[in-house]
Parts: structure tokens; sequence; C-alpha cells
């Protein structure tokens, strides 16, 4: 799907709705007198997930990751020796 094109005066008018759109992963090209002079584009583009289990084989877990050394390790981390 190509970007969808403003001209200069629209975009300084609908320029929140610009981000919005751009927010949600859509890329804007701004142009002056027909031309295409800039693009406004996500600065961190979001990758849909793909729903449960999304991760599997991108995340390893060892055989103890939920055991109480391990759980008691994780609490020492973030809330200090007790």
């Amino acid at each position: 799907m190509a970007a969808e094109q403003f001209n200069i005066h629209e975009a300084k008018t609908h320029l929140s709705r610009i981000i919005d759109r751009v927010e949600h992963g859509e890329e804007i090209v701004i142009s002056r007198a027909g031309t295409p002079v800039a693009k406004v584009v996500p600065l961190h583009p979001t990758r849909p997930r793909t729903g449960r289990g999304s991760l599997r084989g991108h995340l390893v877990l060892d055989r103890d990751w939920d055991s109480n050394e391990t759980n008691e390790a994780i609490a020492t981390d973030f809330y200090g020796a007790e």
C-alpha cells in the first residue's frame, strides 16, 4: 500500500491526525506543489504479535526457572537482602 500524501497546508491543518496515524504504523508523505519532499514515519515501528506462542523458539528457559532458589535470587535482586 502506498503512503498517503498531504500537501503542506493540509499537513499543518491536520498534523495531530497525521501523527496519530503514524503512531499506528502508517507512513505519510508531505508534498509541495505536488512534489514529495518529506516522509513522516514511526520512530519505533511495531511488529504485530501473532498471538500466544509467538515467542516460541526465541525464548529459552532453564529447567529451574521457577525454583525457590531462582525466585529468592530475583527477590534479592529487586528488593535487596532481607
